[in-house]
């Protein structure tokens, strides 16, 4: 029987915790059916070594970006230097960047600024955005909507555990949700509702590794291959076999990540 192949939309492979094992990581990803994965760059000076792995292998993408966590310690750049940098043939995304009042509450107005600059970015490219949000919901949606009013763009939720009025505010511009382990988790029923509740069609699979394992790896490192976990805890949340979800969120990463699903077809 064939593995149903899916994708894990956003993981860190640059970061040490899998530094001298990436070969091993990929093969078990493909070996788990997990037939591509995307690598994001969280720091602009770290983005030569989050290419490189891309430029390896094959089955791998990348994105760049400031993320919120790192707003306040990073010069505001210009959307020029993100797109510059989107001429790639495997940069395939625009981020993570985001709101992050959590751990960072006094970079909230650096956040926005660069939140802004990175949706610049996107529009002019056609390329997703990648969010990250923790703790900042009513922002989040109001800057969204307002930068979406300005020019339509694409966009991801990544991470998606934030609250029904954001998933609300995302799903209406046309965004989509992304699934991590923490949908996996025992007690993260509300998470999993707001999922339920979500059209099919908007419905993406990530590690976020190597954090948020999924059970049955729950407090260990994190791997793509792990991204099957969190499929199969989506179907049977959605209610649906696995291989229609896997299907669905490879039809849904293709539509979003157009670049991506256009480089493994010319390949």
């Amino acid at each position: 029987m064939t593995t149903p192949q899916i994708t894990d939309s956003h993981c860190h492979l640059d970061f040490p915790d899998f530094d001298g094992e990436h070969d091993a990581i990929v093969a078990r990803a493909l070996e788990a059916g997990v037939s591509r994965m995307v690598t994001i760059c969280t720091r602009l000076d770290q983005e030569p070594n989050v290419r490189a792995i891309a430029e390896r292998f094959a089955p791998v993408f990348y994105a760049a970006g400031i993320h919120p966590m790192r707003a306040h310690e990073t010069p505001q750049i210009e959307a020029d230097t993100l797109i510059a940098l989107a001429r790639h043939p495997k940069f395939v995304g625009i981020g993570e960047t985001g709101l992050d009042y959590h751990y960072t509450p006094e970079g909230a107005e650096a956040q926005q600024a660069h939140l802004r600059t990175h949706i610049a970015a996107a529009r002019d490219t056609g390329l997703p955005l990648i969010i990250h949000a923790r703790d900042a919901d009513a922002d989040m949606a109001r800057i969204l909507t307002e930068e979406h009013r300005n020019g339509a763009y694409s966009c991801v939720m990544h991470c998606f555990s934030s609250g029904p009025e954001l998933a609300r505010a995302a799903l209406d511009l046309g965004f989509y949700l992304s699934m991590s382990g923490i949908a996996a988790f025992p007690k993260s029923t509300e998470v999993r509702d707001i999922f339920a509740a979500a059209p099919l069609d908007r419905i993406l699979v990530e590690t976020d590794s190597p954090y948020l394992a999924p059970p049955p790896h729950r407090g260990k490192r994190n791997e793509p291959a792990y991204t099957a976990h969190t499929a199969r805890k989506g179907a049977e949340t959605m209610g649906i076999p696995y291989e229609d979800f896997a299907a669905a969120t490879q039809a849904n990463f293709d539509r979003l990540f157009r670049k991506a699903a256009e480089w493994r077809a010319a390949a």
